[in-house]
């Protein structure tokens, strides 16, 4: 897992998938709001002309020399919820991320949002 004080140094460091095959470079974290854990990076792909920002739990992220590795397929990370490079994660967005790995969204109590970028 990132831990919160190493994500500034891990920026612009490629993203892998489980096989070892490149993704995209990592651009932010996101940290979950209850705990300041990181939860989800966005990762650049596309082309120069066409770049945009997909999401990707970090929860089981291993970080390597140059790399951090996620437990996911290129395939799926790629067909992720994603945003423009300039743009900010719209709160209505965010239960969608999860559902597309499959995971649980918990709002807070008061419908805070889950994810907060760091």
């Amino acid at each position: 897992m990132i831990e919160a004080a190493d994500i500034r140094e891990w920026r612009d460091h490629d993203v892998v998938d489980s096989g070892g095959r490149r993704i995209g470079v990592l651009e932010a974290v996101y940290v979950d709001t209850t705990t300041d854990e990181p939860a989800m990076a966005t990762v650049r792909t596309g082309i120069p002309t066409r770049r945009r920002l997909v999401f990707v739990p970090v929860d089981d992220a291993i970080v390597g020399p140059e790399y951090v590795k996620v437990p996911y397929a290129r395939a799926l990370v790629r067909r992720a919820p994603w945003i423009g490079t300039d743009d900010v994660l719209p709160a209505d967005k965010e239960e969608v991320i999860f559902q597309h790995y499959g995971m649980t969204y918990q709002p807070g109590t008061h419908g805070e949002r889950q994810l907060a970028r760091r």
